[in-house]
């Protein structure tokens, strides 16, 4: 299987799709509506509402377009039985170093990185060690510091209960 930048995980196409149903239905009527009231005011070339008005309503015309390109690319990753013990796309990791430090990553597509919930893209250089691993596996990850070891402690395809 080819990791490429297109995966997704199920939850992840559904909050792309409502933020092109928010930005579609919501944001720019907002915007639209802002605008044409501005542009009653008259003289459009002094009117910093239209103006901005104008650049948000490009903003969200672009983001849109966007959603509905990366929509029709990218491909959901299901979970599979027979990944059970393995380390694969969506999966749930906990790690620990020599140290004893124990940290906790999903494995997921590009679009859904996020690091304050700890999801990691599949294309990083920890997903890329982690692939294929099982648990008591020890992964090798080349960071900026240098090379770090982690010791798979545990993978699962639902949310740790932390």
């Amino acid at each position: 299987m080819a990791y490429g930048s297109n995966l997704i995980t199920r939850e992840g196409r559904a909050k792309l799709e409502n933020e092109l149903d928010y930005l579609w239905r919501t944001e720019r009527r907002a915007v639209t509506q802002s605008v044409t009231e501005a542009a009653a005011q008259g003289d459009r070339s002094e009117n910093a509402e239209y103006k901005e008005g104008k650049r948000r309503l490009r903003e969200i015309d672009r983001r849109i377009r966007f959603l509905r390109k990366r929509l029709e690319a990218v491909r959901i990753v299901d979970y599979s039985p027979q990944q059970e013990g393995k380390v694969y796309f969506g999966a749930w990791v906990e790690l620990e170093n020599e140290a004893g430090q124990i940290v906790h990553y999903r494995i997921v597509g590009s679009d859904e990185f996020d690091p304050h919930k700890k999801a990691i893209s599949i294309n990083s250089p920890m997903a890329r060690a982690l692939l294929g691993k099982a648990v008591d596996d020890e992964v090798t990850v080349l960071t900026p510091e240098g090379k770090k070891e982690w010791f798979i402690s545990a993978i699962q395809y639902q949310p740790f209960d932390l």
